[in-house]
């Protein structure tokens, strides 16, 4: 199948997938711990079976059963030289199941590895390992590619890169998300759907997760953003554990199949069923739907106008009368000495500073520029990209003069970015348009060509639509430009206001956004932010989009507001209300730090940023006590998720002779329950949260010796976790593990599938006073009642905790377990509740 051929297909039809697999091949007597793929292999009438119902009930698709069947998951079984054979033979097996009239997809997955900077797994080799399995999926005669519950973006993208360079089989990506609408690594579903359309997914959506109901806004949020299909495979609803044991659905086939109508009414047009449902399901559901079609996307981003740049974690939409919008330039070492050095020491302290400092101004965009001598501007490039992603959630603005590097942060950018810039200097332009269309990147059209500067306003008007057909041709279309005015500089040219404004006149006119970089104005003038905040507002007047200017610069970003408070545009006045107010309690507070001066005690209020952006207003230790300022350096190590240096620190504060249980009581316990606040609070996701886990266990690390040689720690109650049984997902659980250890709890990490026999031992030879228990399947939850159960024949009265994607507080009360976690940080509460630590 073509990827045109699936958009025909797709257009104007309901299709229809299958149901589960892996809970209908448990029923049918797949044990729990085997490999699935090996397994199937071993039984090939389960599948043929199960297939051939599913066929009979109406789907187009069905999904071959090679979800695992990467080098890395078959590793786990020690499959990996099989790989070739088991992908070749479960395509073909799917085959002979549905015949010809039924399209067979090639099922992709994460790989239970995580990515640097939170992982050790580099994501060229991540690419290649899907390449590998995309490559003999396609061999084998796949109609076209799945890539499915995926709780990470960048995984979906670099799944998504692989096919795109592997084969031209249309792929479809569905998300699992969590209750609060995100992936367990903080995507929502519209920053989802606007990278992974942009990025060249034939159709998108999300499976999992939940049962129809749940999955409405999520459905209705992605269709807003885009134009491709919309996925919904929602589960059976919530499972539950029958009188026999068996893991069991609250939602029969006819209230599912009446569930889902919902979904089409939000978007969706391709329909299937995850855990829990059967044959019937699609059955009844294709009965249901009758002769729906699906619905027609009332506004989509190309018809009204609409622009949408995102990161990971956070979707910026424009038109071209909306708010003004800033890109942040700060990040550029250009004539910043301490940016030079750090970065040639490769340290991105200021890096990071300066993006949370934008952010907390105001701006909308950060541009990341990493041009200078003596480093490698495509490596630091890399780790800029992935260190400010973690720091921020604004959309990033990738700048260098090098394809290279241009492609490499493309490359590695978990979302959608804005190219800064192509001119049209033939050597270029069609090498980076190339880029933008296979990255799914916007980008500034800087009228400049190989001879300079154009000579007069027609022939920057002849650039601008040279290079607009150029993009045109390479698959991009308006909405994908941004214009750069060519702002000149008036004190050289008298007329480089005008002629700037015409431009951005010209360029309204046609439909097409604007930008400039607005410093260049006022070179060479005196008090340049006099001529710069005239400059943009009258420039705002006559429609420009966004300007690459520094936010903190407060003349400037009243400007800003004030300009689209008189233009009348949406919300502006709560805008300028809100910063006015910001200003003139800074005004007081620094007023009232004059009349109280000097304190020789304190840090000046307002001076430490926090890591939602904004400033504390709290003084900081008393700065009379030597190890105040190592303290407060731990804490922003911990906070920021700062893993290099802070063991060093944390050794040379013990050599000036603080103590060790002063700076773990002081600092590092404070700053990892301020970052699992912020977890709480949604401000920070699972990479964050890992970010700053790691850190403060390099820290421990080194405080560890110093810790022992105390009472204080030989007492702390044990704690034996596990991923039980026939389930070979441990992310969750080593983040548990690893805060645990952190608050000092003694953790007895017995890994991933581990029988209830290992368990219970553990926790009798270790004493434990807490098993901690994950699994992310449901075919799997039941084993942790097997757990309990068999810990009571033993005679054990350690506390159970249980979690996990699929567990519930409802589950956990059903199965007689002490205590349910929906998170790590909510795991370390949960613990030092049950065994009376809450004021430890």
């Amino acid at each position: 199948m073509t990827k045109n051929e699936f958009a025909q297909l797709s257009e104007h039809t309901i299709l229809y997938l299958d149901g589960a697999t892996g809970s209908n091949l448990m029923t049918a007597g797949m044990p729990s711990g085997v490999c699935p793929e090996k397994w199937i292999l071993d039984h090939p009438d389960v599948l043929l079976d199960l297939q051939k119902a599913y066929a009979e009930a109406g789907s187009n698709i069905v999904y071959a059963p090679t979800f695992t069947a990467n080098r890395i998951k078959l590793a786990e079984y020690g499959l990996e030289k099989e790989i070739n054979s088991i992908n070749k033979n479960l395509v073909a097996l799917s085959r002979q199941a549905v015949g010809d009239g039924v399209y067979v997809a090639g099922d992709i997955t994460m790989t239970g590895r995580q990515l640097v900077p939170t992982g050790d797994l580099e994501l060229e080799e991540l690419i290649l390992v899907y390449k590998e399995q995309i490559k003999l999926l396609s061999d084998a005669g796949a109609d076209l590619l799945v890539v499915e519950t995926m709780m990470s973006l960048q995984e979906a993208r670099a799944a998504l890169i692989a096919a795109k360079e592997t084969c031209d089989l249309p792929v479809m990506v569905t998300l699992t998300f969590e209750k609060d609408g995100r992936t367990l690594f903080g995507t929502d579903a519209a920053s989802a759907a606007v990278t992974l359309d942009s990025l060249g997914a034939s159709a998108l959506g999300v499976n999992c997760s939940a049962g129809p109901e749940a999955m409405a806004q999520i459905v209705g949020r992605m269709a807003e953003v885009t134009n491709v299909p919309i996925i919904a495979k929602p589960n059976a609803g919530m499972p539950f554990l029958d009188a026999t044991g068996s893991t069991c659905y609250d939602m029969s086939c006819d209230d599912f199949a009446e569930a889902m109508l919902s979904l089409i009414e939000s978007g969706a047009s391709i329909l299937g069923g995850c855990c829990g449902t059967t044959p019937e399901y699609i059955r009844k559901l294709k009965e249901k739907a009758g002769t729906m079609r699906p619905k027609s996307v009332s506004v989509s981003r190309k018809r009204a106008g609409l622009r949408y740049l995102c990161s990971e974690r956070k979707t910026l939409a424009f038109g071209l009368e909306d708010a003004f919008l800033i890109i942040g330039e700060r990040i550029n070492p250009t004539g910043k000495k301490k940016l030079q050095a750090q970065l040639r020491e490769g340290n991105l302290d200021i890096v990071l500073r300066f993006a949370g400092e934008q952010e907390a101004a105001g701006a909308q965009i950060l541009d990341i520029n990493m041009g200078m001598g003596g480093i490698d501007e495509q490596e630091m490039m890399v780790k800029a990209v992935q260190s400010v992603t973690l720091e921020t959630s604004l959309p990033l603005s990738i700048d260098s003069s090098h394809i290279a590097v241009i492609e490499a942060a493309l490359r590695n950018y978990p979302g959608r970015a804005l190219i800064n810039s192509i001119s049209f200097e033939k050597s270029k332009c069609k090498p980076l348009l190339a880029l933008a269309k296979k990255y799914g990147a916007m980008f500034i059209l800087l009228p400049l060509s190989d001879t300079g500067l154009p000579a007069d306003i027609e022939e920057k008007k002849a650039i601008i639509e040279t290079i607009y057909t150029m993009a045109k041709e390479s698959g991009l279309c308006r909405e994908d430009i941004v214009v750069d005015a060519l702002v000149n500089t008036v004190g050289a040219n008298q007329n480089a206001a005008t002629q700037a404004l015409e431009t951005i006149r010209y360029c309204k006119s046609r439909q097409l956004a604007t930008a400039c970089g607005l410093s260049n104005i006022s070179f060479g003038l005196p008090e340049r932010s006099y001529v710069n905040s005239a400059f943009l507002t009258m420039a705002i007047a006559q429609g420009l989009t966004m300007a690459i200017a520094n936010p903190c610069q407060e003349m400037l970003a009243a400007g800003v507001l004030a300009a689209d408070l008189l233009l009348n545009r949406e919300d502006a006045d709560m805008r300028y209300i809100t910063y006015a107010a910001g200003i003139t309690e800074k005004r007081r507070l620094d007023e009232a730090r004059l009349q109280t001066a000097p304190i020789p005690q304190t840090t000046p209020v307002g001076n430490r940023q926090l890591p939602d952006g904004t400033f504390s207003t709290q003084p900081l230790d008393n700065a009379n006590d030597p190890n105040c300022c190592v303290r407060e350096q731990l804490k922003e190590a911990v906070l920021k998720g700062n893993k290099k240096g802070i063991g060093a620190l944390t050794e040379k504060a013990l050599e000036n002779g603080a103590d060790a249980r002063e700076l773990l009581d002081m600092a590092l316990l404070p700053a990892i329950n301020e970052v699992g606040d912020y977890f709480d609070k949604g401000k920070y996701f699972l990479p964050q949260l890992i970010a700053g886990a790691e850190a403060m266990k390099l820290a421990i690390e080194v405080l560890e010796p110093h810790l022992l040689s105390g009472k204080e720690t030989e007492d702390m109650p044990v704690i034996v976790i596990a991923t039980v049984e026939g389930d070979i997902h441990d992310i969750g659980k080593n983040l548990v593990a690893l805060m645990l250890k952190n608050y000092g709890f003694k953790v007895i990490d017995l890994g991933k599938d581990v029988p209830k026999e290992r368990i219970i031992e553990a926790a009798i030879e270790n004493h434990a006073q807490i098993i901690a228990l994950s699994a992310l399947m449901t075919t799997t939850m039941k084993q942790m009642k097997e757990v309990i159960t068999y810990a009571h024949e033993k005679g054990v009265t350690a506390r159970v905790i249980i979690g996990g994607a699929v567990i519930t507080q409802e589950y956990a009360d059903e199965i007689g377990a002490d205590g349910y976690s929906g998170d790590a940080a909510e795991a370390v509460k949960l613990a030092r509740r049950l065994l009376g630590m809450m004021n430890a």
